[in-house]
């Protein structure tokens, strides 16, 4: 019997809803239920965020500083430095023959060629060399006598081959020096 009573009490509370509801539409009832949803939402995730730690604070990296860019008296003065010796031009030439020996080619009579800029200061060392051998050696001879001689310039390379399936080919390397006055 008291379940019954409990019922009966109930009973017009949940009439009175039910017509409330009926007068108040479809939209306000929708409302009220994204309501009650947001709030069960919201009551949820307090708990989840006050659980979530945070992070400490870490201090920002140094922010690194490009180095100035060099003055064009900086600049000459670098350019200048990496020329080669004019007196020593024709130690050149036989380091460039030296070069060609290791890597198995065979270097034919070259031209030479020198020409002077009174303005600069600066003299300028044509070398063609004809060269036969292994594509790749004379590649590789190329690249050595760049390395070598970091004022050295390659300015032409031809390649020749009588038939398709020769292994020696025939190339004209064209290099220039690039030397300074004086001693040193």
């Amino acid at each position: 019997m008291a379940g019954t009573l409990k019922w009966l009490e109930l009973a017009p509370l949940l009439l009175r809803g039910r017509l409330a509801l009926a007068r108040a539409g479809a939209p306000l009832c929708i409302a009220v239920a994204l309501m009650v949803a947001g709030m069960a939402s919201w009551l949820w995730l307090v708990p989840q965020h006050a659980a979530v730690r945070p992070v400490p604070a870490q201090p920002l990296p140094a922010l690194v500083t490009a180095p100035a860019a060099p003055t064009a008296n900086q600049n000459l003065a670098d350019f200048y430095a990496v020329l080669g010796p004019q007196r020593y031009a024709e130690q050149q030439v036989k380091v460039l023959f030296d070069l060609a020996a290791k890597n198995g080619l065979v270097l034919n009579q070259g031209e030479y060629k020198t020409a002077r800029d009174v303005a600069s200061g600066v003299t300028t060392y044509q070398i063609t060399l004809p060269v036969q051998g292994p594509y790749q050696a004379i590649w590789q001879f190329a690249l050595q006598a760049l390395r070598t001689m970091p004022f050295a310039a390659l300015d032409e390379v031809a390649f020749r081959r009588e038939q398709i399936g020769e292994p020696i080919v025939e190339a004209r390397l064209r290099l220039t020096l690039y030397l300074k006055d004086g001693g040193a």
